[in-house]
């Protein structure tokens, strides 16, 4: 497991002789199957003959293969709903067993999710003796550093999208491959960059005011929890309309009861337009916030979680980073708020934003600080990068 080898990533693979791998992917939510769903266009293009195999989503099955189970029926977060649903977590991963065993693939790649992928990635390897690659870190370095005896003992290469993660690795003697950021590929080759604002609001039928976007997340659990406080606080902005951006995978009537009062438009399979047009965002923590960053829409960063109160005191005990968001990790400073747990209120999200809005060298700071974090995360290439040391490492063992 070496972070270097005799083959450049950016070389061109040649052509011919090895051909045809078997691929099995496993994401589990919607920034999973985005992710995944570029790894599988780039190993195509590189394997002409390849096969798939996976639980994912749409852009997944965009690609082609099997399509063992949609992440809509995987995507419990936390411990209460993942006890809810204990049934059918156990399910879910009866099926995928089966399926890979069936399947028998070249490799198995995770793309993070990592409470059901480590246990695959042990069944894989312990019983099916397969190589077992994750394509995307597990957040270990935030909370359940205990997780890397299971990386060590079960995963045979890590493709890592975080410059820092490369040393907090190297500090548990495990070497990884850093392939660069797939947000830093999707925004710079998202769809409509020429719109402008006016065809946007046209396409969607929205007004002529400035642009407020809420991205509440992908999960039911977070958008019920997320989006009524979101609402309370952008609802004192007269001068502006704030619009949500629709969940991959979740139905728009789900928003229903949630937004009926408000008169809130919601558009879907339109977040990084929404973003472009937008003046500022409030973002739920998570991979949505650096795709924000790299867009260049100043935001403010939530996350709401159980005895909010209770869970900030004991923060510092579970969580070994300072901070929760993608952007200030990378920067290694506070460069966007993040008001989370309690602190995520009506009035807070109403403050920083007003900030954002209105101060002038307050809201350029954060796009300084953007600018150094796009420098840092490097060229786009990520899928393309990770895909060419997959197939070469699997053709050279």
């Amino acid at each position: 497991m070496s972070e270097n080898s005799n083959f450049s990533a950016d070389q061109e693979v040649p052509q011919g002789g090895f051909r045809g791998l078997r691929y099995f992917l496993i994401a589990g939510e919607a920034s999973g199957d985005l992710h995944a769903s570029n790894l599988m266009r780039e190993l195509k293009q590189i394997d002409a003959e390849a096969e798939f195999c996976f639980l994912g989503g749409d852009l997944m099955a965009a690609q082609g293969g099997k399509l063992v189970k949609h992440y809509r029926d995987m995507a419990f977060m936390g411990f209460l709903a993942v006890l809810k649903n204990a049934r059918k977590v156990v399910s879910n991963l009866d099926d995928c067993k089966k399926s890979l065993a069936e399947f028998r693939p070249d490799v198995l790649i995770l793309i993070d999710y990592p409470s059901f992928n480590l246990r695959i990635a042990r069944y894989a390897k312990e019983k099916l003796n397969l190589p077992v690659y994750y394509y995307i870190s597990p957040k270990i370095w935030v909370w359940k550093e205990f997780r890397i005896k299971q990386i060590k003992q079960y995963v045979d290469r890590m493709f890592t999208i975080l410059p820092f993660e490369t040393e907090f690795y190297h500090r548990h003697n495990y070497s990884v491959t850093y392939v660069g950021n797939p947000c830093v590929d999707s925004i710079a080759t998202r769809p409509n960059q020429e719109q402008t604002l006016n065809e946007f609001c046209n396409k969607n039928s929205l007004s002529e005011k400035p642009i407020i976007a809420l991205l509440a997340g992908s999960r039911r659990q977070e958008i019920k929890s997320c989006l009524p406080i979101m609402l309370e606080a952008v609802s004192h902005f007269s001068g502006y309309q704030p619009v949500i951006s629709g969940a991959p995978g979740i139905e728009p009537e789900f928003y229903t009861p949630l937004i009926s009062q408000t008169g809130v438009n919601l558009v879907f399979n339109q977040t990084y337009e929404l973003l472009a047009h937008a003046q500022a965002a409030v973002v739920n923590s998570g991979t949505a916030t650096l795709e924000t960053a790299l867009i260049g829409t100043p935001q403010v960063v939530v996350y709401k979680v159980a005895f909010g109160r209770v869970a900030m005191m004991i923060k510092p005990l579970v969580i070994k980073t300072k901070f929760v968001s993608l952007v200030n990790l990378i920067a290694g400073k506070e460069v966007v708020k993040e008001l989370l747990a309690h602190r995520f209120t009506p009035a807070t999200v109403y403050g920083e934003l007003h900030r954002l809005l209105n101060e002038p060298d307050y809201r350029s700071q954060q796009l300084k600080d953007y600018a150094e974090i796009s420098r840092k995360l490097g060229a786009p290439g990520a899928a393309r990068k990770a895909a060419k040391e997959i197939y070469k490492s699997l053709k050279h063992p």
